[in-house]
């Protein structure tokens, strides 16, 4: 048996570690795989992210330049001499693709930084997906502008294009270099690290398995309409001689005279009812762990968590529509665990 004290070092070392039902804190971090970090840690004193130029990562500083610089040449002209040849922006609707387009990106890089609020997608893509659409889309097109000087050199031996479909050709290079091969770069790539992961926009997912249309249910088959020989029997038919005219009617057939019993309409067995129940009914759910509730373009409008009830009024089968106390209403994609009230 040990009688060795503690020493005063080891009691502060325990006093400082706390314990969750039982458990301490370092044993609950190994548990997750992880190791908790120090509470002097030097690393909690600098902010982590990539490092730029004021609110701009250097990424998106050197595309600025990149675009700064196509955007200038781009007013000298792609056919003929300077003062009388033709620009881009005299060249039909050829500016669309070739610098317009590119420059909405850039504009959207810039508000995404300035302005965190504002748009965050085009559609369905992101702006960084958005802009590599965009500078790859501007190389191919002054890509098909060189292609065809080259065939007018093959055919009447004139190189039409001039230095400026060059420049602006590795211009929109290097912005594909910036945009789609930035996160495979060892130091662009920093842009893309440590980003806060979101659910994706309901056009970028994976998509859902086709289902048969269920068979429509078969028509009951209308009677026949009879043929002439009802339209060939008059109207009134004499009775014959022999027949009695007095002869009561058949008993199966009631009276028109006769009241109606009310006891056959009161006493009458309801029907079943073959409409099928509402598509989706209102419910309260419990979520086991504390999940954001987003809106349609992915951005967290509120959590919901073990602590409260969250009224769902809609269940899509792997989504809930739910309704927030103050009136918003969001989509909830992690449906798994969730209990039903």
């Amino acid at each position: 048996m040990n009688d060795e004290k503690p020493t005063p070092d080891s009691i502060h070392e325990t006093a400082a570690t706390p314990s969750f039902g039982g458990r301490s804190a370092d044993d609950t971090a190994s548990d997750a795989g992880t190791v908790a970090p120090a509470a002097d840690s030097p690393a909690d004193d600098h902010p982590t992210g990539p490092y730029g130029v004021g609110p701009f990562s250097l990424r998106e500083v050197a595309l600025g330049g990149v675009w700064l610089l196509a955007f200038i040449v781009s007013f000298f002209p792609i056919y003929g001499p300077i003062g009388s040849g033709v620009t881009v922006w005299g060249a039909g609707i050829d500016w669309v693709l070739t610098i317009g387009v590119p420059s909405v990106a850039v504009f959207l890089l810039a508000l995404r930084r300035l302005s965190p609020d504002g748009i965050r997608r085009v559609g369905s893509l992101g702006i960084d997906q958005f802009a590599s659409v965009a500078f790859s889309v501007s190389a191919v097109v002054w890509l098909s502008i060189l292609w065809s000087a080259f065939v007018s050199l093959a055919g009447s031996r004139v190189f039409v294009a001039t230095w400026v479909v060059w420049v602006e050709f590795f211009l929109m290079l290097a912005g594909v270099v910036l945009t789609v091969f930035a996160p495979i770069l060892p130091t662009l790539g920093d842009d893309f690290r440590g980003r806060t992961e979101i659910v994706a926009h309901r056009v970028a997912r994976p998509t859902r398995a086709v289902v048969p249309r269920p068979a429509r249910p078969a028509r009951p088959e209308r009677p026949e309409p009879r043929g002439s020989e009802d339209a060939a029997v008059p109207a009134f038919v004499a009775p014959a001689q022999d027949a009695p005219v007095d002869q009561p009617a058949d008993a199966s057939w009631p009276d028109a005279n006769e009241p109606a019993d009310p006891t056959a309409v009161l006493f009458q067995e309801p029907q079943p009812d073959d409409a099928q129940p509402a598509a989706h009914q209102a419910f309260w759910a419990l979520s086991p762990v504390e999940r954001d509730v987003v809106d349609e373009l992915g951005m967290p409008l509120f959590t919901v968590g073990p602590t409260a009830w969250a009224l769902v009024i809609e269940d899509r089968g792997d989504t809930f529509v739910v309704r927030h106390e103050d009136g918003r209403v969001g989509y909830l994609h992690d449906t798994s665990g969730v209990t039903r009230g």
